[in-house]
């Protein structure tokens, strides 16, 4: 059934696609249709319009000989889609209107999706929101990255603990994904190389005894605001091959028949499994080749089918890597213009440079992908041939630059030698690539002078700041409509595509209409909220109350700890001093910790015993609340962004590459309190120091610390009595009230938060710091 122009939609039209999907799609009666049934009804009725543009809008970049971007990403967190594709599309208002008069509530609908279990944190989120604007730019630019069956996992808490479940968001075919299995594409993995010499006395290396994948792909579309434009991420599911399966089936191998197509399909089964153990690296290092594999597949074999010269590669096709993760793509297109295209190697290297650039998104040692040479021998041995040729030509030119300086062949070297010897991720990014970017000035800056240096200095001009970005019409239209109506109405609506607008609105800061509407559309927001903590968390905070939120991923760096630490000082000035707050004060925090991140699982551990002791302590009279919101996501993040008042964005100086959450809670109206990190420097910017509370260390003041000896903590204890009372109380068990240290329990935590024997040995040798099986290790 084709479907016309978004500008002629309406009800009639509505209505027949949807009674076409009733019988052709779900076979049923409309007056059979359950919530969830109406929900895929409605999703299959805007898939329908999103795949009619999506076709438009490839044949007119076709027609153009537009050059497309490709953007590669091991996560992206897209969601829900069904509300956004609306709003998107501009048929919201139609869709809730038809099904007003059928007796549902649209909002209902929205509520019966689940999130797209596609991503973790702020790289994945990075990555939709670039998607969206992508697309409401007009410009050709697609995706590719691994379509989870299950994604990382699903939080809950459980005493306390954070207990990891598995997140299957496909128990059901997907509504929004188009399969494309005619496009399936074979990937090749472990084997050898037979190292061969061709009929001229060449060096021509064959890869033999590979095992082989099948990638098989499907699209998700993705709607520009205005519906102009539709493009895709093109997601991959990882098969066995059948011929390789079958020749052991017929050998009479059953089970290791069934067993390579279980390993082969593990590879797209969960996002990040734990790389902790042996087979969760080798895991993490096939999903990495895979989908890479599958993208340069596609984007080669697009790019031949059109008859196309390899010269011109790179002015038809941007590949951009998102972090380190995708950066096996260099190695996998040299080996595709050699092995399967015949190019000679500097004409390769010139066309894979050309076309590769690179986003760094940490500083962090641990985040910097490093593979061991073993590894990568056994899973990719073709590809790490490739990787210490171009390491070999590469050390041959930095030396011709320092001849002088072996030292600094040592730190450029992409091959790392040492114990164990490894590949340095990000150095072959950045090798590979024609453009490097971080992702906030100081980032940026942090990147050429502290992380990479020597790479600097060699290409300057290959470095450069793109400060990431969410999209306002996600975050602010969507989440808050209250809020957007309110700036609709008082500054016009071209914001949703300039947000350099919503500065017309500080003439308005004094106008009294104005701060009435603003409070009343922020109370209703936190009453939506409140509703929702009661519900997840089991605890009522009253809305007239501050909401003091830091919702991210948990990370030590991210100092969810020293939010923890003010909470208790705020409770002991008040319950054994007397000292009110100033107002009353809920703190509201979410997040997910790594599944093998011990210390961040503890710092969950901790919030939730500061929520039992403080919410059920009659001396707080409702003055401070604390709750711990479980399975943060984006669903829940477009609850939380805009009921907060005061926005907690408070990691090491020098330690957040950028923050996405800052920026979404600060256009909701959020007053941020927060270090010098990241795109805080760019909000203070914008927003005005005088609206922003800054403290804390600089990153060169840190960098100071460390090279005079690093952080002493027992020295900040014995200088700041406040500081040791917080943590005398943490040592003692008024924290930890009620809290059940007998066996049973210690084996609950062990099996559920990964305690180890090492971890309870530590435990036993800090008598005091430790309650119901560590809270808090000072």
């Amino acid at each position: 059934m084709a479907v016309p122009p978004l500008s002629e939609i309406n009800r009639n039209l509505f209505d027949k696609l949807v009674d076409h999907h009733i019988r052709f799609s779900m076979a049923k009666r409309r007056s059979e249709l359950s919530k969830h049934d109406w929900y895929r009804v409605t999703a299959l009725v805007v898939r329908d319009m999103l795949v009619e543009k999506m076709l438009a809008t490839r044949l007119r970049f076709d027609r153009n000989n537009s050059k497309k971007l490709y953007y590669l990403s091991l996560e992206f967190l897209i969601g829900r889609s069904l509300e956004n594709n609306l709003y998107n599309l501009g048929i919201i208002d139609t869709c809730r209107d038809f099904l007003a008069e059928n007796g549902i509530d649209l909002q209902i609908l929205f509520d019966e999706e689940p999130d797209a279990a596609l991503g973790n944190g702020g790289l994945g989120r990075l990555a939709a929101c670039f998607l969206d604007s992508l697309a409401t730019l007009d410009l050709p630019g697609y995706a590719y990255g691994i379509n989870y069956e299950y994604g990382l996992f699903r939080q809950e808490i459980r005493d306390g603990y954070q207990l990891e479940r598995p997140d299957a968001w496909q128990r059901e075919t997907s509504p929004w994904l188009v399969a494309r299995p005619e496009q399936s594409c074979r990937i090749p993995v472990y084997g050898r190389i037979d190292h061969r010499i061709d009929r001229n006395g060449e060096y021509n290396p064959a890869w033999v005894d590979r095992r082989v994948l099948v990638g098989v792909p499907s699209d998700l579309p993705i709607a520009g605001y205005g519906g102009r434009t539709v493009n895709f991420v093109r997601l991959y599911s990882a098969g066995a091959s059948d011929e390789f399966d079958m020749q052991i089936f017929n050998a009479g191998d059953y089970m290791k028949a069934v067993e390579q197509k279980m390993l082969s399909e593990t590879i797209s089964k969960v996002l990040y499994p734990s790389d902790s153990v042996a087979a969760g690296r080798e895991l993490r290092l096939l999903q990495e080749y895979f989908f890479v594999a599958c993208a340069v597949h596609d984007i080669v074999g697009g790019f031949v089918a059109r008859g196309e010269d390899f010269s011109t590669f790179p002015s038809q096709v941007a590949i951009q890597l998102n972090d380190t993760h995708p950066a096996l793509t260099i190695a996998e297109l040299m080996r595709v213009f050699i092995d399967e295209y015949d190019q000679e190697w500097a004409m390769a290297w010139e066309i894979t440079r050309a076309t590769v650039a690179y986003t760094n998104h940490t500083l962090l040692p641990e985040a910097l992908e490093r593979w061991p040479v073993s590894l990568l021998e056994r899973v990719v041995p073709r590809h790490l041939q490739i990787i210490y040729e171009i390491n070999r030509r590469f050390l041959a030119d930095v030396e011709s630059v320092s001849p002088d300086d072996p030292e600094r062949l040592r730190r450029v070297s992409i091959v790392q030698d040492g114990y164990e010897v490894q590949v340095r991720m990000a150095h072959l990014a950045i090798v590979g690539s024609h453009s490097v970017n971080g992702v906030s000035k100081l980032h940026t800056e942090l990147v050429k002078t502290r992380l990479v240096p020597d790479f600097y200095q060699l290409w300057p001009e290959r470095f450069s700041n793109k400060t990431n970005g969410v999209t306002q019409r996600r975050w602010l239209s969507m989440a808050n409509p209250g809020l957007a109506s309110l700036l609709d109405a008082t500054i016009g609506a071209g914001w949703a595509i300039d947000l350099a607008q919503l500065s017309a609105v500080e003439k308005f800061a004094d106008d009294a209409e104005f701060q009435r509407r603003f409070r009343a559309i922020k109370r209703a927001n936190k009453e939506r909220l409140a509703r929702i903590v009661n519900r997840l968390a089991e605890v009522d905070v009253d809305p007239a109350a501050m909401f003091d939120i830091q919702a991210k991923r948990i990370h030590e760096y991210k100092r969810q700890l020293l939010m923890a630490l003010g909470i208790v000082h705020q409770y002991l000035r008040l319950v054994d001093d007397g000292v009110e707050p100033p107002v009353p004060r809920s703190y509201l925090l979410a997040g997910k910790a790594a599944p093998g991140y011990w210390a961040a699982k503890m710092i969950i551990k901790l919030i939730s015993n500061l929520g039992q002791v403080i919410n059920n302590d009659p001396k707080t009279r409702e003055l401070i609340k604390v709750a711990f919101l479980p399975d943060y996501r984006v669903s829940l993040a477009e609850k939380i962004i805009p009921a907060a008042d005061v926005s907690e964005q408070i990691s090491t100086a020098g330690r957040e590459a950028s923050g996405t959450g800052n920026m979404k809670f600060a256009m909701n109206g959020a007053l941020t309190v927060g270090t010098l990190d990241g795109a805080n420097i760019e909000i203070r910017e914008a927003v005005g120091a005088e609206n922003i509370f800054i403290f804390g260390l600089t990153s060169d003041q840190i960098e100071e610390l460390t090279l005079k000896g690093g952080y002493q903590p027992r020295d900040y204890y014995d200088a700041d009595p406040r500081l040791k009372r917080v943590l005398d109380e943490l040592a003692s068990d008024q924290i930890c009230l009620g809290a059940r240290s007998d066996r049973r329990h210690q084996k609950f935590h062990r099996r559920h938060a990964g305690l180890g024997e090492s971890h309870r040995a530590s435990a036993q040798r800090t008598p005091g710091l430790w309650h119901d099986g560590p809270t808090f290790h000072a």
